[in-house]
């Protein structure tokens, strides 16, 4: 069932969406409900702020990755799993990088609690861990505690240099790709990543 108001907040979505793609990422929430073809006090109503709306727009981005992840879930081990979630993950970046620079630089800001990000990131990187199969049985317990939210702190650390423009787009599936296998080196069974 959906929540009350939940096609209004798409709609919103939508449109701060459509509006980041016009480049116009300084745009009001004046200019946003008349996008979206709401009453000014809509935006305001369903999310509050627009750095609510960068958020749940991060939040659209992080499903879209775990809803593509998990049409590839089989049996296979933890490593394979984080690795292929990175590429999804990162694909996913590339698909729209002007929106996305635009809605990571706002979920950075100083003072915009994200802390929903992180836990929903890593709720993304615990999918791709699964049951930690290929994990060393001594460290695995600790790794399905703690890699998460390492490989969510990693995957936005990548982020961040690239939203910077000190990462090209070209690069940032590499990157993210060997930050996740660093992480994950100290708790794999003795074979490659």
């Amino acid at each position: 069932m959906a929540a009350r108001g939940e096609p209004l907040r798409q709609q919103v979505l939508d449109a701060a969406e459509r509006l980041l793609r016009q480049g116009n990422a300084e745009f009001s929430m004046r200019e946003l409900a008349a996008d979206a073809g709401v009453s000014f006090a809509t935006p305001f109503n369903q999310f509050g702020s627009k750095a609510a709306i960068m958020l749940a727009l991060s939040a659209r981005r992080i499903d879209t990755m775990a809803e593509r992840f998990g049409g590839f879930t089989t049996n296979e081990d933890a490593a394979i799993g984080v690795l292929r979630a990175t590429e999804i993950a990162s694909a996913v970046m590339l698909e729209e990088p002007q929106v996305n620079r635009t809605v990571m630089g706002w979920i950075g800001m100083p003072g915009l609690s994200s802390a929903k990000v992180l836990d929903h990131s890593s709720a993304l990187w615990a999918l791709a861990l699964g049951t930690g199969d290929g994990l060393a049985q001594a460290r695995r317990e600790q790794a399905l505690r703690d890699l998460p939210r390492q490989l969510a702190f990693a995957f936005r650390g990548v982020l961040s240099f690239w939203t910077a423009g000190e990462l090209s787009d070209e690069a940032l599936a590499a990157e993210a790709r060997d930050v996740a296998r660093a992480l994950l080196q100290g708790f794999l069974d003795d074979k490659e990543t």
